[in-house]
């Protein structure tokens, strides 16, 4: 999978993300889930997940905070910056999260269609020292297990396909098809090459397929 953008404005981006929401919560007092809504309603998370190296990039994650208010139209918080970001849960959050909308490549918005910031800071305790990939695995887990209905299914159910059919279309084996809709196996660990006949099958695009959303 492509990831969002380049991993050269990675650092930045989870830096700034984490001292956006630390700065929002901490600073001036922004609910965290409260936050996230009015960063993705601004447009704002659209342009991040994108990967505008003038919004991951080119101003500091207090200065992403004040736009996201501005935006909205709030009047922004011109308070004083806190200096000590990385110890706090909150900036573990938008941390942890700009690294899994890069690496996964969906949007904030279908994100937070199923997971909320609470459930990201909830996980603070048992990962915040763990590897970025652990936690890459236990979010999408977490999102996966709050869908009843896989995204493959749903596509071969709009394409009017049998499971048969589209295994024989797309050249993959039978049950690993039905594992796949069942999400026993996990779609998004398949093959590429897996993926793109699948999609091509169903006339539909690889990351509509996929289970991140």
């Amino acid at each position: 999978m492509m990831n969002a953008y380049d991993e050269i404005y990675l650092d930045d981006a989870m830096r700034n993300l984490g001292e956006a929401i630390d700065y929002a919560v901490n600073i001036c007092e922004i609910e965290i889930n409260k936050f996230m809504k009015l960063f993705i309603s601004s447009g704002l998370s659209d342009e991040f997940g994108k990967g505008n190296p003038k919004i991951i990039s080119g101003m500091s994650g207090t200065e992403l905070a004040i736009e996201t208010l501005t935006r909205v139209g709030i009047p922004p918080f011109f308070k004083d910056n806190q200096v000590d970001y990385e110890c706090s849960p909150e900036y573990w959050c938008g941390w942890i999260l700009a690294y899994y909308q890069w690496k996964v490549g969906c949007t904030f918005r279908d994100i937070f269609k199923t997971l909320s910031m609470v459930d990201i800071l909830r996980l603070y305790p048992t990962l915040h020292e763990a590897s970025e990939e652990k936690c890459i695995d236990i979010i999408t887990n977490m999102i996966r297990s709050r869908h009843t209905t896989s995204n493959l299914q749903l596509q071969r159910k709009k394409s009017g396909y049998s499971q048969r059919e589209i295994s024989e279309k797309a050249g993959v084996n039978l049950r690993t098809l039905q594992q796949y809709e069942l999400k026993t196996k996990d779609i998004n660990k398949a093959a590429v090459s897996t993926i793109v006949r699948l999609a091509n099958a169903l006339g539909c695009k690889e990351e509509e397929i996929l289970d991140f959303v």
